[in-house]
């Protein structure tokens, strides 16, 4: 080591310059998981750094490693959840040697617009070594992986979706996203709950921005929103609930706005593409299939009752034979069983909610039948063919696999269909919508499906194999008609060991159950959830 490197090296360890380098680092790692921006200020940053310094000490931190890593990074921020900046490289144990040019930097940094999303693959900013000497860096807290996209086009996407959120909050007022809300929460439109998560998303931004004067405080909180939103939530005019926004705002009346509503919620419209997948589409779909690797994901099976998630089952009867008393000639006769004293009388038909159902009724429950109806909401759930591909619905997870999902036929399908006749069928199990069972899909629905004996799909000619637009991850947007056309030629596999076929519950006529408890026999209809 040369005699200048020791004495720089003195000097640095004197001026506090390492410790400058520790307390980058320890900064911008309390921000692991916070949405990080771009900023564009008015000054040169490392000119700012520059002259905060001593004169004499100038030409020594003059440093083109030092200089590319404080104007590339340095005016990083987060956004506080009041819409204030945060400069996230700068929140650390400054050396005083360094404090005018931080403070100036920051001064700079907190009066600057923020200008993009910060996204990169690389885990470390800067250049941490060149030769002998060190420089100012850090790990990036938030390196960003994606498959479908590079971190370049993930920025470009929160761009947009940034300025098509400002210009739904200009389009859409308060007052009519409350009265959308209202209509939602009350159910006055049909199949709200697809749509009441955006609405509330979109509500609390509203609500955020509303009493802020500031517009530069307005605006952060907007890029806050673009960048935390999940997919498709900042396209608000391109949407359902913007539609009817639109609607509310051009004042038509409920009957309108409920009509208009229905038609495109209506499940075979949906965000069901309505026409052929264009060459591009299919082009790109086999792309994101390969950067992903699902194209045995794609592939789907009925599923067996011992594969899912169930909340009852039947009770098991005790088959275990009787044991002969040693010694005893007689020991395997079986006595006369005594007659009962009281004729069993089964309790009066009751109407009950599907939630006091659950409470009250299938903890004791040691045997369930279902009223099949001639005509009913008969459905299927189904998994992947392949147990070892990659999820593709929004509810699975390679944390916390479910490649469970459900189907119905729109309007119901006869009990024939099914293999079954209307009357009393046996309940092998009940589970919930595959969506359910973890927290956070709520926007798919709620319901149950009653599982019953030696019901299957009956169809006999290829009919898809129900893999719907709402359902997939977000990756597979763009590509959702390529993907629909596909599903409408593909089959369901499986369908001879197929046990986990049934009827959804609660239907809107009622769902009739007959139940036998140790106390006897009692029958309900299941008319609502709760």
């Amino acid at each position: 080591m040369s005699e200048r490197t020791l004495e720089c090296d003195a000097l640095h360890h004197e001026e506090g310059y390492n410790n400058l380098e520790v307390a980058v680092k320890e900064s911008m790692k309390t921000f692991n998981g916070e949405p990080l921006f771009m900023t564009a200020p008015a000054r040169d940053l490392f000119s700012l750094y520059l002259a905060g310094l001593p004169e004499e000490s100038r030409q020594h931190y003059n440093c083109r490693a030092c200089e590319e890593f404080i104007n590339r990074y340095g005016g990083l921020v987060a956004v506080d959840h009041d819409g204030t900046p945060i400069p996230v490289v700068w929140m650390g144990d400054i050396p005083p040697f360094f404090e005018r040019s931080v403070k100036a930097i920051i001064e700079e940094v907190m009066k600057a617009q923020i200008v993009g999303v910060f996204l990169t693959e690389q885990k470390v900013l800067g250049r941490p070594v060149t030769g002998e000497w060190t420089h100012i860096h850090a790990e990036n807290p938030n390196p960003y992986i994606g498959v479908v996209k590079d971190a370049h086009q993930a920025m470009s996407d929160k761009r947009t979706d940034y300025l098509l959120l400002k210009k739904s909050l200009q389009a859409y007022p308060l007052d009519a996203v409350d009265i959308l809300l209202n209509l939602l929460k009350t159910d006055s439109l049909y199949r709200s709950e697809k749509v009441i998560g955006p609405a509330l998303w979109f509500k609390g931004l509203h609500d955020s921005i509303k009493s802020e004067k500031n517009l530069r405080t307005q605006d952060n909180l907007i890029w806050l929103a673009a960048a935390r939103a999940p997919s498709g939530y900042c396209h608000i005019q391109n949407t359902v609930v913007g539609t009817v926004l639109d609607d509310l705002v051009a004042g038509l009346s409920f009957q309108d706005v409920a009509t208009r509503f229905s038609a495109k919620m209506h499940p075979l419209q949906y965000q069901r593409p309505q026409a052929a997948p264009s060459a591009g589409n299919i082009a790109r779909a086999e792309e994101i299939v390969a950067k992903l690797g699902i194209a045995p994901s794609l592939e789907r099976r009925f599923a067996r009752l011992e594969e899912i998630t169930t909340i009852w089952k039947p009770a098991q009867p005790d088959t275990e034979p009787e044991q002969e008393e040693p010694g005893k000639v007689f020991g395997h006769l079986k006595p006369k069983e005594s007659q009962p004293i009281v004729k069993e009388v089964e309790a009066p038909e009751s109407v009950i909610t599907w939630k006091k159902f659950t409470e009250t009724v299938l903890p004791e429950a040691l045997s369930i039948e279902y009223f099949a109806p001639e005509w009913g909401n008969y459905c299927g759930i189904l998994t992947a063919e392949h147990s070892d591909a990659p999820p593709i619905l929004q509810w699975d997870s390679p944390e916390h696999r479910n490649p469970f999902s459900w189907y119905f036929y729109h309007g119901g399908s006869p009990a024939s269909r099914w293999g079954l006749s209307s009357g009393w069928v046996n309940v092998t199990g009940i589970t919930l919508y595959p969506s359910m069972w973890q927290p956070g899909y709520e926007h798919q629905g709620r319901g149950a499906i009653f599982i019953l004996e030696g019901a299957k799909d009956q169809r006999t000619v290829v009919s898809g194999n129900a893999l719907f637009p709402e359902t997939l991850k977000s990756e597979l947007r763009e590509v959702r008609s390529t993907i629909e056309a596909y599903s409408k030629q593909a089959d369901m596999k499986g369908t001879d060991q197929a046990s986990a076929c049934g009827v959804g519950a609660p239907e809107k006529k009622g769902s009739k159950v007959r139940v036998k408890t140790a106390l006897g026999h009692a029958r309900y209809i299941i008319d609502r959830w709760d």
